[in-house]
């Protein structure tokens, strides 16, 4: 756990220590504010989710792992078979876990979902039930996943063809990460290896517009966020172009910023994205 310089997002302070995850290779984390707790999906021989809780203090001890029997190894060999996503629900009441299918093996797609048990007279934390709900989507490859404002919905994309629901994307190549624009009532989808927006509907993830973004140079794009009215997607950069963040206006779709991440040491690849609001 980081506290965030509020003057200056780059300094970032450890707080308390780091704690163990009782899985191999985590990939996705999440966390509640209202019940200050927070999980990690790992993905590899030993996959599910653990939670804990944290405080000003810092992060408690790891809680026991809600396996997945999805028959990897460790590092794991994908993108497919793997898990995908950790994320709360809207009103933070359930963690829901993506994990995508193998469709070479006829392996499905599921949606996992965990109750977050609220504090009681003999819990003073709240904490994540162990026992689960598994939903088997009949989709392929589930990935990116956003909560719906003002509904029990979620939107989710699918890498083999787009967004679940089912909008199928023309000549995709992987689509993988959503996000809800709060100022558009829609949804914008990345594939990391076209260089393009795609907009779709909350209804039934039909495309409502194309934002093509390639005049910027960028591979592709994956991780993204929303706020207000602009939309910002992550290119991970490919070892010889840098990694770069590309801001969009979701209202008038057009790009109005393109900020290569030069002097920052990603390594090969920047592979996630999180706001400060």
């Amino acid at each position: 756990m980081f506290a965030i310089n509020r003057n200056d997002p780059t300094k970032l302070t450890l707080v308390g220590e780091p704690v163990a995850v009782p899985g191999e290779f985590p990939v996705t984390v999440a966390a509640s504010g209202r019940n200050k707790v927070v999980c990690v999906g790992t993905s590899g021989a030993v996959a599910g989710v653990s939670c804990s809780t944290f405080s000003a203090q810092g992060i408690e001890g790891m809680d026991s792992l809600r396996a997945f029997d999805i028959g990897q190894t460790t590092p794991p060999v994908g993108p497919t078979n793997t898990v995908s996503h950790v994320f709360f629900s809207e009103d933070e009441s359930t963690v829901f876990t993506t994990v995508k299918g193998d469709p070479a093996t006829n392996k499905t797609g599921f949606l996992a979902a965990f109750p977050v048990i609220a504090p009681s007279n003999c819990e003073a934390r709240a904490s994540v039930d162990q026992q689960g709900t598994v939903i088997a989507s009949g989709d392929a490859v589930l990935f990116g996943s956003s909560t719906i404002p003002g509904s029990d919905n979620l939107f989710v994309t699918d890498a083999s063809f787009g967004g679940a629901g089912k909008g199928v994307i023309d000549d995709q190549s992987a689509t993988c990460w959503a996000v809800v624009s709060p100022a558009t009532k829609t949804a914008f989808v990345t594939d990391v290896g076209v260089n393009r927006l795609v907009e779709m509907s909350l209804e039934d993830a039909s495309i409502k517009n194309i934002i093509d973004l390639s005049a910027n140079g960028d591979p592709g794009l994956i991780d993204l966020r929303a706020a207000g009215n602009l939309v910002y997607a992550l290119s991970p950069g490919n070892g010889t172009t840098p990694a770069a963040v590309t801001v969009v206006d979701a209202v008038t779709k057009k790009q109005v910023q393109h900020l290569q991440l030069e002097g920052i040491d990603f390594g090969k690849n920047a592979q996630g994205m999180a706001m400060l609001m």
